[in-house]
């Protein structure tokens, strides 16, 4: 039946993870286009650390990592359009540099909570890099001058 819905096991695979980046564009669009980086940072870390997604995220995870290693299966290019996807997000009002670096952040926490579990140490992590960036924001904002 799954050969007939989907052509191969290639095609399956490459159907989860069309519906994977669905579900992380569709909660994309919910995030307030005036939102400022650290805003949509908090929110995005909400979205990953929730209990419900991370089967989701562990898909997520295979596919990116097999991405970066296998550049002929289903999940060829996955890695860079996840990046671009996240990027678009997180530089709407700042500069690519610092949006990698936010997006680094998340990832690695991400990769580390579904690793160990470790909610409280993640997101207080997240929360940490998130209030120097902040800090940096407001002490390059004009009326801090």
């Amino acid at each position: 039946m799954l050969l007939f819905l989907f052509g191969s096991k290639d095609g399956l695979v490459r159907a989860l993870l069309a519906r994977a980046r669905s579900e992380e564009l569709t909660f994309v669009t919910t995030l307030s286009d005036d939102a400022e980086l650290v805003s949509r940072a908090h929110a995005i870390w909400s979205w990953l650390a929730a209990a419900d997604h991370a089967p989701l995220l562990g898909l997520w995870t295979e596919a990116y990592a097999r991405s970066l290693l296998d550049h002929d299966g289903p999940w060829t290019g996955f890695a860079r359009e996840t990046v671009e996807d996240w990027l678009a997000l997180l530089s709407r009002d700042s500069d690519t540099q610092h949006a990698t670096l936010i997006l680094a952040v998340l990832r690695g926490a991400m990769l580390d909570l579904l690793a160990t579990g470790d909610r409280q140490r993640t997101t207080a992590a997240v929360e940490l890099a998130l209030s120097h960036e902040s800090r940096r924001v407001r002490d390059q904002s004009p009326r801090s001058r």
